[in-house]
């Protein structure tokens, strides 16, 4: 077993064969057959078919009201009864449509003084308005719709707040959501969280949870926060990919340009120089103080608190570089392997057969989280590496078929391997492909899991839709594989073999 990604990988066959059909349309056309006229027919259809031609309406294109409206009432400002200023710049409006606004509507029908002023100074408390963003957002009440550029979305939305315009202020976070990338996802997270837009600031949440592992980038880790890498490392629906180790190393790399942000190239160089940047700073202050304990590691702490380190000391290479780079303090590695000491103890000698009753909670906080990705279709067969309680747990993907297989007997393993009869485990299971944006493509889950395996026993977790996939495919799963400690393993009825879900 490597000590970060995976093993028994069987190479890829090429793509399956495709089929690829064909439609054919059958093309109708229309015989026109002459009518023989006598010669001593009267013809009475010409008549008719002028009648037809008179009460035939004809299409003319005329230039739309709500254009006029806005290149005479808003551009040119014809017949205006009240000028707006602000900025350093006048628009002559229009009170009967400044109404539409809640906030000119509330000024213009209470015993405000400038219910009857001609000309308003406006005071624009917010530094995201600027005279582009009120333009815009004045001329949206003189016409029916309004193009927003992506790159002026945050300015637009502030002051379609400011002025209360909900219809401009749905259409910004309808913008906002379909242009989330790397670029604009932290910049729209903050202002989303500013201006109260509660869906686009889950829409930003769920895009980061996706492509924070699977596609790292070096300006948006710069970007992201504190407060908010801490909600993206505490959830268990966090895409890591290979295993909880590379959590991990993204904070480290993510620390490392917090604290160096001029730092520039390539993603690759990333790691190299954030561990000697590591081990220059152990050199200067010595190896006894922990980073997260020294004044400049502190602001860091609430997020290395999210780690599920009892996933990191499993592994032999990774617990060793954990002791190497120092971040941690040591109480914290003491605790975790105390716990899981007890944990493997409670699975050799008390029959811990694994999780056997739905605990949705636990499995959220304390899931072992790991993925994969299939960059093209074929046969894989992986396990993920690190210490499991005897649980060797094979993952197949043949045949668009996700296949788990307990394996006692049948495969070499590295490590002990359980031969209780039985074993239980909680998984969720997902896949998603992605788009160049990030934008999710296509995604399946089988949600939450409770799964009974015997010796060598293979379970189908998905068969997909050949229909739906599209490469390259990310798998991201999450397993528990021992019960709560405060758990009672005897009153637990052991279920069916199989797996059930869980709502």
């Amino acid at each position: 077993m490597g000590s970060l990604g995976s093993r028994l990988q069987v190479s890829p066959r090429g793509p399956q064969g495709t089929v690829e059909g064909s439609c054919g349309a059958s093309r109708h056309g229309c015989e026109c057959r002459k009518r023989k006229r006598s010669s001593g027919c009267q013809c009475d259809s010409e008549p008719e078919e002028e009648d037809s031609l008179l009460n035939t309406p004809r299409r003319k294109k005329l230039k739309s009201t709500s254009k006029y409206i806005y290149q005479t009432l808003f551009l040119n400002g014809e017949n205006s009864d009240i000028r707006i200023c602000a900025l350093g710049q006048d628009w002559n409006l229009h009170k009967v449509y400044l109404c539409q606004s809640g906030y000119f509507s509330s000024m213009f029908s209470g015993s405000w003084k400038e219910s009857t002023m001609t000309v308003i100074e406006l005071e624009i408390p917010d530094q995201n308005i600027d005279t582009e963003a009120l333009q815009v957002a004045f001329g949206s009440l003189y016409r029916d719709d309004v193009l927003i550029k992506p790159s002026r979305v945050v300015s637009i939305l502030a002051a379609a707040c400011m002025l209360q315009l909900d219809s401009l202020i749905q259409q910004c976070g309808e913008t906002m959501k379909e242009t989330i990338s790397a670029k604009t996802v932290c910049h729209y997270h903050s202002s989303a969280r500013l201006y109260g837009l509660d869906s686009v600031t889950k829409k930003c949440q769920e895009w980061l949870l996706n492509n924070l592992m699977t596609q790292q980038n070096v300006d948006l880790m710069k970007e992201l926060s504190v407060t908010l890498m801490e909600q993206l490392v505490q959830s268990s629906d966090l895409f890591v990919m290979q295993v909880e180790m590379d959590v991990y190393t993204a904070l480290k790399k993510w620390v490392f340009l917090q604290l160096s942000p001029s730092w520039s190239g390539p993603i690759k160089q990333l790691l190299t120089d954030a561990d000697t940047w590591l081990c220059k700073r152990r050199a200067d202050l010595g190896e006894e103080e922990a980073f997260l304990s020294t004044e400049e590691g502190a602001p860091f702490v609430p997020v290395f608190r999210r780690v599920r380190l009892q996933y990191i000391i499993n592994d032999l290479t990774s617990a060793r570089i954990l002791e190497r780079d120092n971040i941690l303090p040591p109480d914290w590695l003491s605790a975790t392997y105390k716990q899981q000491w007890f944990a493997m103890l409670r699975t050799e000698h008390d029959s811990d057969l694994g999780p056997q009753e739905a605990n949705k909670e636990e499995f959220e906080l304390n899931s072992m989280r790991c993925g994969r990705k299939l960059t093209k279709d074929g046969d894989y067969c992986w396990r993920w590496t690190g210490f499991s309680f005897g649980f060797d747990l094979l993952v197949t993907y043949t045949n668009r078929f996700i296949v788990f297989k307990r394996n006692t007997l049948s495969q070499p393993c590295g490590g002990a391997v359980s031969l209780q009869p039985r074993r239980h485990i909680a998984y969720r299971l997902r896949l998603a492909s992605f788009d160049t944006s990030g934008k999710l493509v296509c995604s399946r889950s089988t949600g939450y899991q409770l799964l009974m395996l015997e010796k060598d026993q293979e379970y189908v977790v998905m068969n997909l839709d050949s229909r739906l996939l599209t490469f390259p495919l990310y798998i991201c799963c999450n397993f528990l594989y021992t019960s709560p400690p405060s758990a009672s393993q005897s009153s637990s009825p052991e279920p069916e073999s199989g797996a059930r879900g869980v709502s």
